[in-house]
């Protein structure tokens, strides 16, 4: 059933369904089975294995759970064959908890207590239909000392005919469907003289399947906020009409006919139109609330997730000594200089902003750090006081080959506070923590970023009000998938890096430090074996993953596994080649017969295709290939924006109505999706570009006021 499921919603074969299943379940890690079981898997990509992975969990927990269902129901003396045909058919959790609702253990419920004072055989006789006198007359004989009168008898009847009516999950599912398919979210201002950023929402509906995600988390924000209060709306007759139409038809003597009896029809209608807006209504409300919800996560999620993707996969700066500057007022700004290995060189603090503006003497201190360490270039952080900070840097650097670029500090603050950053710069202040940790965002973004939790990085939309465990294993996901691609060194990597190796986590990643602590740098993969509590099946894992820089073996410099060293020599051997000739230009590897070779060194040929392309540029890093920073001289500002401009900057961020473009000036200009490209619809704008690419914009619109530039990629 799980295998089938797979299979069709991955839209997977079913042997590599069976493969994959035994790969995880055999310990095996999701970048480990992505780069070094493409043969098994039928070449599977990272992301469509981690999709795998959740709908195993989910589809596993199903499973787990319709076993406890059965067993409770069988347990009741309430299974057979019909019902537990159903069970086992159930798709999705919400399938399986209308099917198990009429044998839960309820609390107590208007219908619970009509029970425990003997009321249901009078529901049973209303149902039935099947009376031919007054319902109040057939009531006074369950009048007892709980049940004073006849009426209270018949209302007690109908609450439990209410909760029959509520626990049928055939009339659930299609109310739900009914409700999704036709009715509308509406929302209202609580106080529609107050202006606040939701004004949109004050008088607002739409159809519920045509929302788009954003508005729902926007609506559920505002509602958070106490702003608007929202609610669905459908056609609640045309519902309560066929409630009526099969619950009569259910309990007619005759197939297929709506039977009327003037003593129990009317009872049995006020139960149903009960059942409806008590029982039924509310919790479908909740249920496609919750659905939508958890869709727009979804949609969110995946959009943050691929934007922090792009954002750590940016090209690193290299060889430059770099100067981070965090800018402040009061406190004054915090500077720290590394060379281009990330060493941090020199600190310093200098007060050249409000209220202090001692800008000669700060010009002067940074002149002299530049001449000191022959710095590159200022990275300076975006938080406060940053636009002040560019002026004086760009006075700073003129009739100098120093150039300067604006570093997203988002993130920065959380770092310096961390014990993280107390075990790492113990004597440091925590600006001086975050200058450092700017300047080495803008060298090497992955390294840096790695040691901030995701959410606080600042490219995504809502993340703090959805579901923060999936999130965080989305993004946590993101961060493994990203280490792994480009891979550490395993010597100076940092605990925060060798934490997200394949296969290390977080002791084993401590264990390597200390190992390398006392026994100095490692000279080959194997020695990784050396390392207390990593054994052959977390080698397996990580091996390939960590790279050696002058290594023993030169293979221990690649991506290379080392369990296909062997085959590898064997191939330089059949070539005539050396291990000495790994990474020079003379080795001819195009015209290899894949198949032939394949065959006779027994490896597949997945694999063997990624030994030949390692071998060719061995030790790549796979972010070579993205856009570089773009690195200014001159202060530009959102008041020298024309419209009509054409500028060249950098998306900064992704959301579902647009891109968000760093053209310079302290305030990201906005491309709506409407304006990414001409002549084509946009289902989504990472469609388009992705977070760090370089694009050519024009300015729309400047709003000064409301400090916003609408931009245009249509230039």
């Amino acid at each position: 059933m799980i295998a089938k499921t797979l299979e069709k919603e991955l839209n997977l074969a079913n042997w590599q369904v069976k493969k994959v299943i035994k790969l995880i379940d055999d310990g095996n890690t999701i970048p480990f089975i992505a780069r070094y079981r493409k043969d098994v898997t039928g070449s599977l990509n990272d992301e469509t294995l981690r999709k795998f992975d959740e709908r195993l969990k989910y589809l596993r927990n199903l499973e787990e759970k319709k076993e406890k269902v059965i067993k409770r129901v069988e347990e009741l003396g309430k299974l057979d064959d019909e019902l537990k045909n159903k069970i086992l058919g159930a798709e999705t959790l919400v399938e399986l908890e209308d099917l198990y609702r009429p044998y839960k253990s309820k609390k107590q419920t208007r219908a619970t207590k009509a029970r425990e004072k003997g009321l249901e055989p009078l529901a049973q006789i209303i149902l039935e239909q099947d009376v031919s006198e007054s319902v109040k007359k057939i009531a006074k004989k369950y009048v007892t000392d709980e049940v004073k009168t006849p009426e209270e008898a018949i209302q007690g009847a109908q609450d439990i005919i209410a909760e029959v009516v509520s626990d049928n999950s055939d009339f659930r599912k299609k109310i739900r469907q009914n409700t999704f398919y036709t009715g509308q979210i509406e929302t209202k201002a609580k106080d529609s003289e107050k202006s606040t950023e939701y004004d949109i929402y004050y008088n607002y509906s739409e159809n519920i399947k045509k929302i788009p995600p954003h508005r729902i988390l926007a609506i559920n924000r505002a509602e958070n906020e106490g702003v608007i209060k929202g609610k669905i709306v459908c056609d609640s007759d045309e519902i309560t009409k066929y409630l009526n139409r099969h619950v009569l038809k259910n309990v007619s003597k005759i197939p297929e006919k709506i039977e009327y009896n003037r003593f129990t029809t009317p009872i049995i209608k006020e139960a149903i139109e009960d059942s409806y807006k008590r029982l039924i209504s509310p919790a479908i409300e909740r249920e496609i609330r919750n659905y939508l919800t958890e869709k727009a996560e979804e949609q969110s999620i995946e959009v943050f997730a691929k934007n922090l993707n792009q954002l750590l996969m940016e090209s690193p700066l290299v060889g430059k000594t770099i100067l981070g500057w965090d800018p402040a007022f009061r406190t004054g700004c915090k500077l720290a200089i590394i060379d281009e290995t990330g060493k941090v060189l020199d600190t310093a603090l200098i007060y050249p902003t409000a209220p202090q503006n001692k800008v000669n003497e700060s010009i002067k201190t940074v002149r002299e750090l530049i001449k000191k360490y022959d710095i590159n270039v200022i990275a300076i952080g975006n938080g406060t006081a940053s636009r002040e900070s560019e002026e004086i840097v760009a006075k700073i650097i003129e009739n100098t080959n120093v150039e300067y670029i604006i570093v997203n500090e988002a993130g920065a603050s959380v770092y310096s506070a961390s014990k993280l950053a107390d075990e790492e710069f113990p004597d440091f202040s925590e600006g001086e923590r975050s200058a450092v940790s700017i300047a080495r965002r803008l060298q090497d973004p992955l390294a840096e970023l790695v040691k901030i939790d995701p959410k606080s990085i600042g490219v995504g939309q809502y993340q703090h009000d959805m579901n923060q465990k999936h999130l965080n294993d989305s993004l946590t996901g993101v961060v493994e998938k990203v280490v792994n691609e480009v891979g550490v060194d395993l010597n100076t990597a940092s605990y925060s890096l060798l934490n997200y190796v394949s296969g290390i986590g977080n002791t084993t990643a401590k264990n390597i430090i200390s190992y390398r602590e006392e026994n100095g740098s490692f000279s080959s993969r194997k020695e990784l074996l050396n390392v207390k509590k990593l054994g052959k099946k977390t080698f397996e894992q990580c091996a390939g993953f960590v790279k050696i820089d002058n290594p023993e073996y030169p293979l221990d410099n690649t991506t290379i596994h080392p369990e296909s060293y062997d085959a590898t020599f064997k191939l330089l051997k059949k070539l005539n080649y050396t291990a000495e000739d790994i990474g020079k230009n003379n080795l001819r590897l195009d015209n290899v017969n894949l198949e032939e070779i394949s065959e006779e060194l027994d490896i597949g040929i997945e694999t063997l295709k990624d030994i030949i392309k390692e071998l060719k540029k061995p030790g790549r890093d796979p972010r070579e290939d993205m856009p570089k920073p773009i690195l200014r001289k001159n202060v530009l500002s959102i008041e020298d924006l024309e419209i009509g401009m054409i500028m060249q900057g950098t998306v900064r961020n992704i959301v579902d109505f647009g891109a968000f473009v760093d053209i310079g000036v302290h305030q990201d200009g906005l491309v709506h999706i409407s304006q990414l490209v001409a002549d084509k619809f946009v289902k989504h704008p990472l469609d388009i570009v992705s977070v760090g690419d370089i694009v050519d914009v024009k300015v729309l619109d400047v709003d000064l006021f409301r400090n916003r530039i609408n931009l245009t990629m249509i230039v």
